[in-house]
């Protein structure tokens, strides 16, 4: 039997070493998908920089790490949706009712605990999106139409609470551990420590994963590819840490990591185990690649897509609380339109296909950041807010672009 000859680029013909271009591939990995997003990524940072010359002051990093929660934990929320080939554009204004539920039930009106207002919260948003799963696997119509219709219904039920029932006045944030979410910080010692912490774990985590590799005889990860990438993750890691620790206040100190930035992580941690290496997540990718063989394979389809659809509605509920709280309340004045549509953005800017069965957790994590620099950088410069939108879209719709492109070229490869 023949075999097809292995590219030229694989070695040097004088040492049989890997040659440049096959450790550049290696280190890239398959999948580059999120490749040309890092790279437009460090772009709009280093322009947005020339141009302003603060964008990377250690005030100014901060707050874009907070204001890049939300579109981080809305397309953490959409992920779930996509991997599946559906969608939820009521995301938005479900984070919306999450918050806006904290703050009134937190509020001295109320004045319930920190923790039963959040749940609270959460389960209202949690129902919201198993309500649109229910309807969408039960009439069998489309996501798109039935959260469309559902993102006017949250819209109006949303500003009749905040219109009607609270007189207008809305609901501003009284209490501490809501208002810390994006308002408190960990000491510049804790902040070392969170930093060695992450750097450890993944260590150890990408150390255990490549002996579990090599004790089941699969193909190994080039060391050099092992070491760039827990060297790149080190460095930005000791970075940020020296950037939070930078005194920011003007009266009295103010250093230290964002709560936020821990509390991302947390999540994202553990959904990416989720997704990675549990029978939910193996589920959920075989539904979004191949839903009728996962069907005949005996996976409960429908049940699967009703969960995701309450996974992205939590996952919103957390955002919202993280939305309120860097409001500092919320009012029918707080709500933004915008926000509904950024919960794609970022997952999709980030690289998750929009055909289902491709993404990772990590990518809405990228995607969010870039909403933020984008957002962050033109109010720096001065430049109007209609080329937020215009620049949003242009980035967007080259993510899309880079999807389709390699999901063509996959195809030709089959």
């Amino acid at each position: 039997m023949s075999t097809l000859p292995e590219p030229s680029v694989s070695s040097n013909p004088a040492t049989g070493s890997p040659s440049l271009m096959a450790r550049l591939g290696g280190l890239i990995g398959p999948d580059l998908g999120i490749v040309p997003v890092l790279i437009a990524l460090v772009a709009l940072v280093i322009y947005f920089e020339v141009r302003s010359s603060v964008f990377l002051s250690a005030d100014n990093v901060t707050n874009l790490f907070i204001q890049a929660v939300i579109y981080i934990f809305l397309g953490m929320a959409e992920v779930w949706l996509l991997l599946l080939g559906e969608i939820d554009l009521s995301l938005g204004w479900v984070a919306g009712m999450s918050g806006s539920i904290a703050a009134i039930y937190t509020n001295v009106q109320y004045a319930w605990p920190w923790w039963a207002a959040f749940l609270a919260a959460l389960a209202v948003c949690t129902a919201i999106g198993g309500l649109w799963g229910v309807i969408v696997v039960r009439l069998k119509l489309p996501s798109f139409i039935v959260t469309l219709a559902g993102s006017f219904i949250v819209e109006g039920i949303l500003l009749y609470i905040l219109d009607k029932v609270f007189e207008g006045g809305g609901a501003p944030v009284q209490e501490k551990v809501l208002s810390n979410l994006t308002q408190g910080n960990l000491t510049p010692t804790f902040t070392w420590i969170f930093v060695a912490a992450v750097v450890a774990a993944a260590t150890g985590v990408t150390l255990a994963r490549e002996r579990a590799r090599r004790r089941a005889d699969l193909a190994r990860t080039p060391t050099y590819r092992i070491v760039a990438k827990l060297t790149a993750l080190t460095a930005f890691g000791v970075i940020l840490a020296i950037v939070f620790n930078t005194n920011r206040g003007t009266f009295i100190p103010i250093e230290g990591m964002p709560f936020a930035v821990p509390l991302v992580v947390g999540v994202l941690v553990i959904y990416s185990f989720v997704l990675s290496r549990t029978k939910f997540g193996r589920y959920m990718y075989a539904i979004g690649g191949n839903a009728e063989a996962a069907r005949r394979a005996g996976v409960p389809v429908n049940r699967y897509r009703i969960y995701a659809f309450m996974l992205g509605g939590f996952t919103a509920g957390i955002g919202g609380l993280f939305y309120v709280s860097r409001l500092g309340g919320y009012s029918s004045s707080s709500t933004d339109s915008t926000v509904v549509l950024y919960a794609v953005a970022a997952a999709v800017i980030g690289g998750t296909s929009l055909y289902g069965g491709r993404g990772k957790m990590t990518y809405p994590v990228v995607g969010g950041i870039i909403l933020a620099v984008i957002i962050n950088g033109l109010v720096l410069i001065q430049v109007s807010a209609t080329m937020e939108f215009v620049v949003t879209g242009v980035v967007l719709l080259g993510a899309v672009t880079v999807d389709s492109l390699a999901r063509r070229s996959q195809n030709l490869l089959k």
